[in-house]
């Protein structure tokens, strides 16, 4: 692949300025420099930056810079400073803005005078980037994944016009930009999405090029016409992918612009070198409908604030993956301490959970679109769920580690919608890690709160994922959740059901289709505030599982907790594989001595907070 980098700009209203306004001789050394040559972040020079980005020759046998005759001289003596081929470097012979050839024909001057015949990135030299430092080897393979050309583009803050940009609306799925509008006029799209000129083109397309340009109705000569038009018209098959970080042109504009970007993209670094990243998901209980969510049925769960687990993320030389000290341990006080260990809490804590989201992470990144800046973070993580109790303490983690990751690399929920999200945490855990689990713990601790979740067979298959909805929290019942000191692995508790469920045992199907409907009657009673009704309901969900499941499959543990709630009059279930009960008690008086019993019994008990995230201060970041 061969790079071009277009500087031969003839950007004047900034030098003008500071000849005309500049009382104080701060930027007076600017007088005359190309606008590629202006400093940048860390007051580098702005095309030292995109000449660090394409110096690599396993990427690029050739990069060219063109520019123009009246400022050739000074690319030529930054050439010599920065090891570049000073052959390399085209003059478009222009001297002025009034004859200046235009971005598409100094493209069009490289390839023919140089004889292109290799595929073409384009990137404008001028460019302030708010961090320049990304993967262009990710950019060339996604380039090369698609039959056609590539348009980089990124996603606006609120304060940038759409007037003043090249605006594409992109396809979701096939990612082909569907429509180019060059400096929009306000309600012509809804997009926010900004091109900027960052370009791969097919060497197939080259031969054609001059014959494209001599039938188009460009007048200006800019690349945003250019793409306007051959998109537009269906001329060529132009795909995009998005850089996740901010891009301004320094074209025609004034000293005010030129320093307040540069201001804000230097504080933006500053502030995303300093400050760590800590975002929290919360463990979750199964209300109502549970296990239901893993068979085209429907579900309501909340997250509650007692149990949570923590994901930090600082900026780092290199990427390090911290292990927990607890949960992760390397040394053991003796063989026999070890043995314990390893007897109660198993082999694998949660530093695979942080590597798996990493990588699938990437993986999804690559595939959608999505180019990632080159920086590396120390991550680390902290958890007070209990294990092995079917609070979906890994999921927490996995939940927690995206969100550091979507905001450490500005990925907003237009990147990874919400639905999509809790479809990647799950596929972390099944693809990854081979958990064996179901979309409802995901998707509440994605959406936090009191979500309903309809899993039906059709919506899955339509849409990729199911209905959810947040429910009002306000006035809800006092829960309580009791787990076993000593549980048994959770995960067996799901024991063959699925394989009967498969082979369409009418035993197995009917219990799933009534879980759904316990769970739409549910519904209705937290909307009317039916709290009889409402426990009515988790003592069926629990006795129908236990008919599909067996007593043997639930084990001792969960049949005596169950077993303890029922003595005082309490609605009890499952929140979720084992380990744990989840319950509403409509006396007061019989809860203070439920919990003594609880205890007594060797149990943890707790009074559930719930965890509303309309009236939460910040803690989950996202």
């Amino acid at each position: 692949m061969i790079c071009i980098l277009l500087v031969a700009g003839h950007g004047t209203v900034l030098e003008t300025e500071i000849k005309q306004n500049d009382e104080t001789g701060l930027y007076s050394h600017l007088i005359g420099v190309p606008k590629s040559l202006l400093p940048g972040i860390g007051g580098m020079k702005i095309l030292d930056f995109w000449w660090k980005t394409v110096n690599m020759r396993q990427l690029f046998t050739e990069v060219y810079i063109v520019t123009n005759a009246d400022k050739y001289k000074y690319f030529e003596r930054w050439a010599t400073a920065n090891d570049f081929p000073v052959e390399n470097i085209i003059n478009d012979g222009s001297t002025t803005l009034s004859d200046s050839l235009g971005a598409v024909a100094d493209l069009e001057l490289v390839i023919r005078s140089r004889k292109l015949q290799d595929d073409i990135m384009v990137i404008a030299g001028d460019m302030l980037c708010e961090d320049q430092n990304f993967d262009v080897a990710q950019v060339i393979r996604f380039f090369r994944s698609k039959p056609g050309e590539l348009i980089i583009y990124y996603e606006m803050e609120k304060g940038e016009k759409s007037t003043s940009r090249g605006i594409v609306e992109v396809c979701p799925d096939s990612h082909r930009i569907i429509r180019f509008l060059e400096k929009a006029k306000d309600g012509l799209t809804s997009s926010r999405l900004a091109s900027v000129v960052f370009y791969c083109i097919q060497k197939e397309t080259l031969p054609v090029l001059s014959d494209i340009l001599s039938q188009m109705e460009v007048t200006d000569g800019s690349f945003g016409r250019f793409w306007e038009e051959v998109i537009n018209k269906n001329l060529l098959d132009v795909f995009g992918m998005k850089l996740p970080t901010g891009f301004q042109l320094i074209g025609q504009v004034t000293l005010s612009d030129y320093t307040k970007w540069l201001n804000c993209f230097s504080a933006k670094q500053q502030d995303k070198s300093s400050k760590p990243i800590t975002c929290r998901s919360y463990a979750r209980v199964g209300l109502i409908g549970n296990p239901s969510d893993g068979f085209n049925g429907k579900t309501i769960a909340m997250t509650i604030n007692n149990f949570w687990a923590d994901v930090t993320l600082v900026k780092s030389q290199t990427l390090v993956l911290l292990p927990h000290p607890l949960n992760d341990p390397t040394e053991f006080g003796s063989l026999q301490d070890l043995f314990s260990i390893s007897r109660k809490e198993g082999y694998l804590g949660g530093l695979r959970l942080l590597q798996a989201t990493c990588k699938k992470f990437y993986q999804f990144c690559c595939k959608q679109g999505i180019a990632l800046t080159k920086q590396n973070f120390t991550l680390k993580y902290d958890t007070n769920i209990p294990r092995q109790v079917g609070l979906a303490g890994s999921s927490a983690i996995v939940s927690a580690t995206l969100k550091s990751l979507m905001k450490f690399y500005n990925l907003t929920d237009n990147d990874l919608p919400k639905p999509v999200r809790a479809n990647f945490i799950l596929n972390v855990e099944t693809d990854e890690l081979f958990i064996t689990a179901g979309l409802q713990d995901r998707v509440v601790q994605v959406y936090e709160g009191l979500v309903y979740m309809d899993f039906s067979k059709n919506l899955m298959e339509e849409q990729g994922y199911g209905n959810y909805i947040s429910l009002d929290m306000s006035s809800l019942p006092q829960f309580w959740l009791a787990y076993l000191n000593d549980p048994s692995d959770s995960g067996r508790i799901h024991n063959n059901v699925r394989q009967r469920w498969l082979s369409g045992e009418p035993l197995v199907v009917e219990a799933m289709k009534t879980f759904a409907e316990f769970t739409d009657q549910a519904r209705v009673a937290l909307m009317d505030k039916n709290w009889n009704h409402l426990a009515q309901l988790m003592d069926q969900n629990f006795e129908l599982r236990r008919s599909v499941y067996s007593d043997e499959c639930l084990g001792p543990g969960n049949l005596k907790m169950v077993a303890l709630a029922k003595q005082f009059g309490s609605a009890v279930k499952l929140p979720g594989s084992g380990g744990a009960v989840v319950g509403l008690c409509l006396d007061p008086a019989k809860l203070v001595e439920m919990r003594q019993a609880f205890q007594e019994a060797g149990c943890v008990f707790c009074v559930i907070t719930p965890y509303n995230p309309s009236a939460s201060t910040g803690n989950s970041q996202l």
